[in-house]
């Protein structure tokens, strides 16, 4: 697979709170399940003292953002009230915030009102899997908050979102919801957008691939593309291992994408993925 020119090359950023992140070079996101559930790292990070230490770790690995979730979206997963995810998430959020002040901290929440309180502790990014259809008044959220916002693509809810996806074409259609929701967002004042194409959120194997040999397709938003297929299905099934032994797998998914245009990898393992970008730095002769 060639590199593109146009890949490597690519300036953009995102203003966080009056700060400008920049995307010249793709960063990394770590992510930190506060949940007991998560597929891969759940109850690893429950406890306060435990969730510090983990973002202490990424961020000394070389992550630019950590991205805290209080209620795993894994498929089959069980939705929880918005009382639970709070009560779960900003004890924790608020001392990662204090601790690590420059850090840059994403909720990962389809909640508006968690959204709200997470702001007000201290996260400067929402990360909405459900791209507002689970709380029409998240957009309108997002918009007072001003903050960037993560819109990601997910056929049905998590749980059902594996049962049974279909798409007559896949790129063609997240083109278009991609477009109706960027155009919603722009409409009430949300400029600072990253696109996340949803890896596992409603697509078989077959169309997770489909997307990451076709990402560089939403480039024609001219917004940051992330890329979460972080210890996946789609890589233990081809990797054939299960998600502990899927590091090598996730690694080779994320040079693909980075190859194809992606901006972000938001991953569990925050030291490996420097190092892949790293590598693409130096293919693209942006490394000495």
């Amino acid at each position: 697979m060639p590199l593109n020119s146009y890949v490597c090359c690519m300036h953009t950023a995102i203003n966080v709170r009056g700060r400008l992140l920049s995307l010249d070079k793709p960063i990394v996101m770590g992510i930190l399940n506060l949940t007991p559930d998560s597929f891969f790292d759940g109850g690893k990070f429950d406890t306060e003292s435990h969730a510090i230490a983990q973002a202490e770790k990424m961020l000394s690995e070389g992550a630019s953002i950590i991205d805290i979730g209080a209620q795993s979206t894994r498929p089959g997963s069980e939705r929880l009230s918005q009382e639970v995810e709070l009560n779960r998430l900003i004890g924790p959020l608020h001392s990662i915030a204090k601790q690590f002040p420059q850090a840059i901290i994403s909720v990962d929440t389809f909640y508006s009102k968690v959204a709200e309180e997470a702001v007000q502790h201290g996260a400067a990014i929402v990360n909405d899997v459900s791209a507002g259809s689970i709380d029409s008044l998240m957009f309108a959220a997002v918009a007072k908050l001003n903050v960037p916002y993560i819109l990601m693509h997910m056929q049905g809810e998590p749980p059902t979102m594996q049962k049974n996806p279909v798409y007559e074409d896949i790129m063609g259609e997240l083109i278009l919801f991609f477009s109706q929701k960027i155009n919603e967002l722009h409409a009430l004042g949300v400029n600072d957008i990253i696109l996340d194409p949803g890896f596992g959120f409603g697509k078989t194997l077959e169309h997770n691939y489909t997307i990451l040999r076709n990402i560089n397709q939403l480039a024609l938003f001219e917004l940051p593309i992330l890329a979460g297929m972080s210890r996946k299905k789609m890589i233990q099934r081809i990797a054939l291992t299960d998600a502990v032994g899927s590091l090598n797998g996730t690694t080779a998914a994320n040079m693909v994408a980075l190859m194809n245009g992606a901006k972000i990898l938001r991953v569990h393992d925050v030291k490996e993925a420097v190092e892949v970008v790293a590598v693409w730095e130096a293919c693209c002769g942006l490394r000495a």
